[in-house]
């Protein structure tokens, strides 16, 4: 099948999910290409299955959604995403952010493995304890790419949205270096210093997202041409990703560093710009490709889901992979609030507030998928299936059901949130009342 050919078919799936799901279902869009897509997924591969009949799904199988990623277009998802955070509120929210990219992906990831491994050995799985941990590394982070483009659309307040989309872009990070020194471990790499594996992945991602970035936003201002600087900035992205990947640097990293420099230097330069893009070009430009790349991801997780082989541990898998995720993802965001500190919570949460909405809008996504794929080449393949098919199910839980959801429980933390605030005024203004009398007298 060749790449038009494949293009048709997604963008036709495209289409027409969007138009059913407007007229009947009327979900958020993305979360509709993902359950529809399952649901194709399904009636294409499951008769097969059952010997009924078998349809032609040659093009299911011959997409790698690995290569189509990492090797593609994840560097200009995350450069979008990245250049959409409201920087303002990204700097106020800076210190939660950093703890939580890197002690939550840290103590999550550990945990994950710690309570699958626990799991393991109480049903008989051929899990060891690093091969967990691994696991951990690849469904504990956050993705950016669900992140930016779901939870933007369910209503959520500047500050909240930007400390979720702030872990999300810089957890990865953390959650990449960790796969790799797990995966020494755990495969015939050699083994090196953890210090060392997340100087080299995140200082190198970090210098040459920022020294490239410099040097490209130099052409980009000076440029009054709107069409110039988008080809500017997809030179610049892709050159960086690409430099990181070759020099054993994280390449994800390095996208979000771009993305966000990009966001930072346009906006010192904002109205200047306006006077020569007073249509948006730029930025209409990233919203697009953003939507473009996301629908077709969307559609490929689910219609490629079913065409992988199924572990004979499925059925204990199932609730096995959604409550270790919660858990670990719970255990992680409390023992990073606690060390943050409550007064550097956003919007004036309690701990209590935060850690549940931190740990239910917490979305996987695409990255987790291709990190799980790229095992395949060391494991055997019925340790390979379990992490894979895991993995899918954390994916398509936290996507469809934490996804679909996550507004309700923002609504309902926000409204407890407010009856919290006026019942403290209430004690605050009866506590000032006898003083106030007392002066008065």
């Amino acid at each position: 099948m060749t790449l038009l050919l494949l293009l048709v078919i997604l963008l036709s799936l495209i289409i027409i999910i969007g138009m059913v799901n407007t007229k009947f279902f009327k979900m958020p869009a993305d979360i509709a290409l993902v359950a529809f897509s399952l649901v194709i997924g399904i009636i294409l591969v499951a008769p097969g299955h059952f010997g009924w009949w078998h349809w032609d799904v040659e093009f299911i199988t011959e997409v790698d959604i690995e290569h189509f990623l990492l090797e593609g277009v994840l560097c200009f998802m995350l450069f979008s995403g990245a250049s959409k955070v409201h920087f303002s509120k990204f700097i106020s929210n800076i210190k939660p952010i950093v703890l939580l990219a890197l002690l939550t992906t840290l103590l999550s990831s550990t945990f994950y493995g710690a309570l699958f491994y626990l799991f393991a050995m109480a049903t008989g799985l051929p899990l060891d304890f690093w091969t967990c941990v691994l696991l951990g590394c690849i469904v504990s982070p956050t993705d950016p790419i669900a992140a930016t483009s779901i939870l933007n659309k369910l209503g959520l307040s500047k500050s909240v949205t930007s400390v979720i989309e702030g872990e999300s872009l810089f957890n990865d990070g953390t959650g990449v270096v960790l796969f790799v020194f797990v995966k020494s471990m755990v495969g015939a790499g050699a083994q090196e210093n953890f210090l060392v594996l997340l100087g080299k992945e995140v200082l190198g991602a970090f210098a040459v997202g920022l020294g490239v970035s410099f040097l490209t936003f130099e052409l980009f201002k000076r440029s009054k041409d709107p069409m110039q600087q988008i080809f500017i900035s997809l030179v610049n992205v892709a050159s960086v990703y690409i430099l990181c990947e070759h020099c054993g640097f994280s390449g994800i990293l390095a996208s979000v560093v771009c993305g966000m420099f990009y966001a930072f230097r346009c906006e010192k330069i904002k109205r200047e710009r306006e006077v020569y893009d007073h249509n948006h070009l730029y930025s209409e430009f990233w919203d697009i490709i953003d939507t473009i790349l996301n629908s077709i991801l969307f559609v490929l997780l689910g219609i490629t889901a079913f065409s992988h082989a199924f572990s004979e541990y499925i059925w204990l898998l199932v609730p096995s992979a959604i409550l270790i995720s919660l858990c670990a993802r719970l255990f992680g965001v409390t023992a990073s609030s606690l060390i943050v500190g409550r007064k550097q919570l956003p919007s004036n949460y309690s701990l209590m507030e935060f850690v549940c909405l931190m740990t239910w809008s917490a979305l996987r996504g695409g990255l987790s998928l291709a990190l799980v794929l790229g095992c395949r080449e060391f494991l055997a393949n019925d340790v390979y299936l379990i992490l894979l098919n895991v993995t899918y199910l954390t994916v398509f839980f936290t996507i469809l059901v934490q996804g679909l959801t996550t507004g309700k429980v923002y609504r309902i933390i926000e409204k407890k949130k407010l009856k919290r605030n006026i019942e403290e005024r209430r004690i605050h203004a009866l506590l000032e009342r006898p003083e106030k009398t007392v002066v008065e007298e």
